[in-house]
């Protein structure tokens, strides 16, 4: 009895150490796995999506996919009506050919300005048929900030006039506060809420060596997209501005003509750094055109790993990557005309995938719930993750931080990344400490001219007060015979919203994998955490947003 006794004692603490050893096995075996990313990639750039054009067919497989994927995870659904999509209502809205116009009337003399070599427009999501005529005030950048001590509206009456407007900012502005507060949308709204009925903006040489008028000036045709809020109108549009457009600075001279400065001289402090004040200008412009709409429909696609901490687990890290890419382009003699967007952003897509895989199946379940919004519609400026962060499907309190994924360029053996918005909130030190578990450092922002805070889904949320990071690869690589730098700028200017953003790149799947590993350790850290998230003391964002 005793010896059987004591048998039976040993098997049950053979099996409890055979279960425990498979646990941990178990444990150490959730892994990242660099197949997986390549099959979502591969299937997500695949030419049957069409480049998976904001409420396109191809646009619902690659949802359908990542709905798939979701539930095989075990993921529970957070988008409307009990499921994982989130529908999202856009009004397309075309500008009829031939109908832009821009006329100059000063001193005597009628310049038509013409389109698209000397300016262009698009159509309005407000009016089928606008017309408007008026005067003309420049106002410098046209930008507002009593934090840094701009009002470049002070002393100047725009009130039933055009705004004339230099693109870009004021360079002393901080890079990431300086993008938002010189963003277009800003811009409009400050001209807006001041009376004027159009607005026209000023491309200048600073600007052209960064991005082109001609790069901007081929998609000038193409329809421009708001989603529609419960009363069916376009969010962010003003009644008021009745017209609009975006001028070369080869033909801007007719408009200061007989203004304390010229177009030149305008130009040449902007290249300069130099202070720019606004003044009243001597002519009148006509802007006219005739757009017509269109109603579609495309789902953001929401799911949610819940947390295991009984208070925590009403809390939530939100992962996020826009789905959505640009679609088949009738631009330029290239025989392929599918943008298929593999990096851009299928990556992104894929590695967040991979991110809820890994998170899904930890031992232990993160303590907070972790929300992975994929967005449609960022392409159409950013407007999936806007409508989401202006009808979050969770409190919106209730969001302690957003991580987002664009385009990371999984090219090059990367040996930091940049987490753009990480100098505002305590997401810095948390990216940086989870980034240096597996070696790789955090860098500051390698490319401030290209504005790239406010250009990704992220904005959305940092709108809405919700700290958030931008993550993306690094200029800096673990091999020392390749410039990371390059590589990146190559890509941006060869293959950024190009048809050969394809699977045929040489992209390093196991750099896929680590970026995976770095996004899930982010994850974690803040999900597992006592202290949430927080804006630094008087940051900008913080003070301009949080609720």
């Amino acid at each position: 009895m005793y010896k059987t006794t004591m048998f039976a004692v040993g098997l049950t603490a053979i099996f409890a150490l055979t279960a425990c050893t498979e646990k941990l096995t178990q444990t150490k075996q959730v892994e990242v796995n660099q197949e997986n990313i390549k099959a979502h990639i591969e299937f997500l750039a695949d030419d049957t999506l069409q480049g998976r054009n904001t409420g396109s067919e191809g646009y619902q497989i690659a949802a359908n996919y990542v709905k798939s994927h979701f539930k095989q995870m075990g993921l529970k659904p957070r988008g409307e009506y009990d499921g994982f999509e989130q529908q999202v209502t856009f009004r397309k809205a075309f500008l009829e050919a031939d109908s832009a116009k821009m006329i100059v009337e000063n001193s005597g003399q009628q310049t038509e300005i013409t389109m698209p070599e000397q300016f262009f427009t698009s159509g309005s999501a407000l009016h089928n048929d606008s017309s408007v005529t008026a005067e003309t005030v420049f106002v410098g950048y046209g930008v507002v900030s009593e934090e840094f001590g701009y009002n470049d509206y002070d002393g100047l009456d725009v009130e039933g006039k055009i705004v004339v407007a230099l693109t870009g900012r004021p360079a002393d502005l901080p890079s990431e506060e300086g993008a938002h507060i010189g963003s277009g949308g800003e811009k409009v709204r400050h001209a807006a809420s001041r009376g004027a009925v159009g607005y026209i903006t000023l491309h200048t040489p600073k600007r052209d060596k960064v991005r082109p008028f001609s790069v901007s000036a081929k998609y000038a045709n193409g329809p421009r997209y708001s989603w529609l809020d419960n009363n069916g109108k376009p969010y962010g549009k003003y009644e008021k501005i009745k017209g609009g457009g975006y001028l070369h600075f080869d033909h801007a001279s007719a408009l200061f003509e007989g203004a304390p400065l010229t177009a030149e001289q305008v130009f040449d402090a902007d290249s300069n750094d130099e202070k720019i004040a606004g003044f009243p200008l001597n002519g009148t412009v006509t802007l006219a055109a005739k757009s017509r709409h269109e109603e579609i429909t495309s789902p953001n696609i929401i799911a949610v790993l819940e947390g295991s901490d009984p208070v925590l687990k009403d809390e939530f890290v939100v992962f996020s990557a826009h789905l959505d890419h640009i679609g088949v382009s009738t631009h330029g003699d290239h025989e392929d005309k599918i943008n298929n967007g593999a990096l851009d952003n299928a990556s992104g897509v894929s590695i967040l995938l991979e991110t809820a895989r890994m998170l899904s199946l930890q031992e232990e379940q993160p303590k907070r719930s972790v929300l992975f919004v994929v967005v449609t519609g960022e392409e159409k400026g950013l407007l999936g993750s806007s409508y989401f962060a202006q009808n979050p499907t969770v409190p919106v309190m209730k969001m302690v931080a957003n991580v987002n994924l664009d385009m990371p360029l999984i090219l090059y053996p990367f040996a930091d990344v940049i987490a753009f918005g990480s100098t505002h909130s305590t997401l810095g030190p948390i990216v940086e400490r989870a980034a240096a578990k597996i070696d790789i450092s955090l860098s500051e922002d390698p490319m401030p001219e290209q504005a790239l805070f406010t250009r990704s889904d992220h904005y959305s949320f940092v709108k809405a007060g919700i700290p958030s990071v931008f993550l993306m690869t690094g200029f800096k690589s673990k091999d020392e015979n390749v410039d990371g730098g390059a590589v990146f700028k190559d890509f941006l200017k060869n293959h950024y919203h190009q048809h050969s953003d394809q699977t045929d790149l040489p992209i390093r799947y196991d750099v896929a994998a680590e970026f995976a590993k770095v996004n899930m350790m982010i994850g974690l850290e803040i999900a597992n955490q006592a202290e949430k998230p927080k804006w630094n003391d008087g940051d900008f964002f913080g003070k301009t947003f949080a609720q």
